[in-house]
Formats: structure tokens, C-alpha cells, sequence
């Protein structure tokens, strides 16, 4: 392992005591948001067949190769085999090892790099599609509101909270995304705000290096707008498809145990626990993500039981069942044709007056 993926001490530690939280939440937590005990999950989950576990695994595949478009959308140049690759190894690593999303975001960096991509064009990807993954994540849960409202009867405080907030954070998060990058001014003092809040930790982590947040931000500004403009399109049809897909892969989860539910009923639950998974306090947001969902579920009237058989099926699909494609990726990976980056600044004269924001 190289050095910029070997987790420090402080990762490590960070990083087992998610997974010891994420260990408390499923065995303990879980069976009592459910109101029900592990011994009738696993009941539930004995009848399920070979069947509906090799069409929940190709659903699994589908909604992987549809993020392949968020991320070939982001970075220029990008096949989408590439992006496949770099999905399931940064998933894997983001699952399991220490550091969790950090750990993720340097395998996704270290590919992106042994292919010749720009550390400019790096950094603007891991930006564009954190902020199209939280925007997409604060948007579920208003649609599944609205499909409540529009199916009628009565919504638990739980799903109307989520969606309110997921309304509020995600119009707040695309106003100040947009804005930025309308406006240099706005740029820069986002940029120095960023300073103030992340400069302490910074410090402690490196010491030696100083990031100046603000000359950073409105450096990549009009690259930013630039793949925004021209990767918009392709960025929001993978995402709508991965999200799209991997409900459908919740449904039939809740269906292969017997759970049957209305349209609405399981988007609310899939909306929130999709919004929670954003929390990262265990590794993937396991335990959280899955407490949000059942407690919806049960919330509307399912069987405890077949509540969580159902959704503890699914994140083993999101989790577990990836090792098997993520160890392919990393082959795949090891395998490929590397290129040395070759980074350079743009000249003046090769910036498209129709490019630059304004």
C-alpha cells in the first residue's frame, strides 16, 4: 500500500471504533427500532430463494454501472469501465477500511492518477459529485413527501421531518453551489469561511502544509462551471438511475421475505434511510441508514420481522455482496495500462470566452 492510502493511527482508531458503533447499532439498536428479535429476522430471511438472490444481485450490478455516468460526467475523459472500477474500489475501501469516505476518496485519487488525470481534474470531480450525491440524497426524501401526499392517509412525523429538512439542506446547498460559481466574491468567501472552520484540524493533521482555501476555491472556479456546464446532464441520468435502480432493488428486498407495501410507503423508507446514509459515523452509515428505513416501515404498518429481514437484505447487497466485484475492481485496477500524469496550468488563450462564468 502507498503511502497516500496508508491510514494514520488516528484513521485507524477512528475507523474501529465505527465499525465497533456500527456492530452495537445492528445487533442491539436495530431489533428494537424493529420491536421484533434477530432469531424471527433470520426465519424470515431462511425462505428467501436462489431466485430472487441472483435478480437482486443484477439489480445490485445495474444501479453500479448507472454511476458510471455521474462519474464519467464529472471527469472528461473517463471511460466508463474505468469508472466502474474506481466505483466499486472506492466503495470497498469507503466500507471497510479505517477513515471510511477518506479512505475511499484517496483509492478513488490514487486510480484517477495512475491513469494520467490532472490533480486539478481530480479535485474538481471529487467535488462536483459529492455535491450531485448530497444534493441527490437531500432530494429523496421530498419526493418520497410528495408521494405520500399525493397516495393520501397519514405520514409519521419521521418522514415528514426528514423531508423538510432534506427540502431546506438541499435548496440551501444548491443556492450557495450555484451562486459560487455565478460570483468570484461569493467564491472567495466561501472559500475563507472554509478556512476559519477546517484550518485547526488541518493543522493538527499537517502541520507543515497550509491550504489557502480561498485562492484554492476561485482557482477551480471556472473549471468547476466548466464540467458542471458540459457533465450536468450526463451526472444527474447516472444518479437518477443508481438511485432509481437501487430502489427497485429495496422493493424487491422487502418483497423476497413477503413484505408488501404501497409505492410511496417504501420510497418514504428508502428516501430516509438513503438521506441518513450521508451520516458517516460508521462505516457506509451501517446501522443508521438501516434504524431510518425500518423505523418508517414499521411506522406505516409492515410486520417487524419482515421490516427489517428486508432491509438488512438489501444492505447486504450495498455492503457485503460488492467484496466479491470490488476485489475484480482492484484487479482490474493492478492490470490496467497506467500513464504518467502530465499537469499543467491552462494558458490564457485557452480559455473559451463562453466557458467563464459570469
Amino acid at each position: 500500500m502507498s503511502h497516500s492510502l496508508r491510514p494514520s493511527r488516528k484513521r485507524i482508531i477512528q475507523g474501529v471504533l465505527g465499525m465497533l458503533l456500527a456492530i452495537v447499532l445492528v445487533v442491539w439498536w436495530l431489533p428494537r427500532i424493529a420491536q421484533t428479535t434477530w432469531s424471527a429476522v433470520f426465519e424470515t430471511l431462511s425462505h428467501v430463494g436462489f431466485g430472487a438472490v441472483m435478480v437482486l444481485y443484477g439489480l445490485m450490478c445495474l444501479g453500479l454501472w448507472f454511476y458510471t455516468f455521474t462519474l464519467a460526467g464529472s471527469l472528461p475523459g473517463l471511460r466508463h469501465a474505468q469508472a466502474l472500477i474506481v466505483n466499486l474500489c472506492g466503495s470497498s475501501a469507503g466500507n471497510f477500511l479505517p477513515g471510511g469516505g477518506a479512505a475511499g476518496v484517496a483509492v478513488t485519487y490514487a486510480a484517477f492518477r495512475s491513469w494520467g488525470f490532472a490533480r486539478r481534474d481530480i479535485s474538481t470531480s471529487v467535488i462536483v459529485t459529492g455535491v450531485w450525491n448530497i444534493l441527490a440524497r437531500m432530494i429523496l426524501p421530498v419526493t418520497g413527501l410528495i408521494a405520500l401526499l399525493v397516495a393520501g392517509g397519514d405520514l409519521p412525523a419521521s418522514v415528514v421531518r426528514g423531508g423538510l429538512i432534506g427540502a431546506a439542506a438541499g435548496l440551501a446547498l444548491l443556492t450557495l453551489f450555484i451562486a459560487s460559481l455565478a460570483s468570484e466574491k461569493l467564491a472567495r468567501s466561501v472559500g475563507l469561511a472554509l478556512a476559519r472552520l477546517l484550518r485547526p484540524v488541518l493543522r493538527r493533521v499537517n502541520p507543515s502544509r497550509e491550504v489557502v482555501f480561498d485562492k484554492l476555491i476561485t482557482e477551480q472556479r471556472v473549471h468547476l462551471f466548466r464540467v458542471v456546464r458540459h457533465g450536468w446532464l450526463g451526472m444527474t441520468f447516472g444518479l437518477v438511475g443508481y438511485f432509481a435502480v437501487f430502489y427497485v432493488l429495496f422493493w424487491q428486498s422487502l418483497h423476497a421475505v413477503g413484505l408488501r407495501m404501497t409505492f410511496s410507503h417504501m420510497f418514504a423508507a428508502y428516501a430516509v434511510g438513503r438521506l441518513l446514509s450521508a451520516i458517516g459515523i460508521t462505516p457506509g452509515g451501517v446501522g443508521v441508514t438501516e434504524g431510518g428505513a425500518v423505523a418508517v416501515l414499521v411506522a406505516f404498518g409492515a410486520d417487524p420481522a419482515q421490516a427489517l429481514a428486508g432491509t438488512v437484505l438489501f444492505s447486504l447487497y450495498t455492503h457485503v455482496m460488492e467484496i466479491p466485484l470490488g476485489l475484480l475492481a482492484y484487479l482490474g485496477w493492478a492490470l490496467s495500462k497506467k500513464t504518467t500524469p502530465t499537469d499543467r496550468l491552462p494558458r490564457p488563450d485557452e480559455a473559451s470566452p463562453d466557458d467563464t462564468p459570469r
